[in-house]
């Protein structure tokens, strides 16, 4: 039984979902004090996160970027706000999906059950069940954590960003088209644009260069991306 972390000041769209969700086998907590959002999700350890944006004390981003120096668990946002800026936001926040209210509770399961798949199921990232660590040179990928490790410096990564470098890392010195990378990343459920692919890859790229790996992912224009590290990288101390 996965278990939810439900963030959402509105209490009859809170009941709604929870009742919701329980009947298809979900343990779901409904958050009760929203101004220590980060200690009721350590307290809990939810397999996943429903945040609304508009709330009071701290807005949705707030909480999402003090989650994620915690933990990569899924994150979805709930939101009255329809513009791509704030789903552009929710993703550089680190969010893994975005469903604007009003939204139908189908929908909202159907998400759900897409991102739990990616993330714990059999779309999971597939070189977690090759191995507990992933070398390549002297980048260190702990699958179990969603961490890598480059000359002693750690990198944690949401669960977009981790299926990625697992993708490249699988297709190390290959081209991998755009069209590749999002059928990997997301199913007929959830609609993307490439913009929100660049935006998870340049995420990526930052992460990488500021643990010191610099110019892993290259760009191939009107291609793709390749993910090499090069033996001057392997080289410099």
């Amino acid at each position: 039984m996965y278990s939810i972390l439900l963030v959402e000041d509105d209490t009859r769209i809170a009941s709604l979902l929870c009742g919701h969700l329980q009947k298809y086998g979900y343990h779901v907590q409904i958050a009760e004090k929203l101004n220590q959002i980060k200690e009721e999700f350590t307290a809990m350890k939810p397999d996943l996160v429903l945040l609304d944006i508009n709330l009071p004390y701290f807005d949705g981003f707030y909480w999402c970027r003090q989650i994620r120096t915690i933990s990569n668990v899924p994150i979805i946002f709930i939101s009255a706000r329809t513009d791509e800026l704030n789903q552009v936001m929710a993703i550089e926040h680190g969010g893994d999906d975005y469903i604007t209210k009003p939204f139908h509770l189908e929908v909202v399961l159907a998400k759900i059950k897409s991102v739990l798949r990616r993330t714990y199921g059999e779309y999971s990232p597939s070189i977690s069940q090759e191995s507990k660590v992933v070398e390549i040179g002297e980048l260190y990928i702990y699958p179990d954590k969603y961490e890598a490790e480059w000359k002693n410096n750690r990198m944690s990564f949401s669960q977009k960003e981790f299926q990625l470098l697992s993708i490249f890392v699988k297709e190390h010195k290959k081209i991998v088209t755009r069209d590749e990378l999002l059928e990997a990343l997301w199913d007929e459920i959830d609609f993307v644009d490439d913009n929100t692919l660049t935006v998870n890859v340049n995420r990526l790229r930052k992460k990488l260069e500021n643990a010191g790996l610099q110019e892993a992912i290259t760009t191939i224009r009107g291609k793709g991306y390749k993910f090499e590290i090069n033996r001057k990288d392997e080289q410099e101390c």
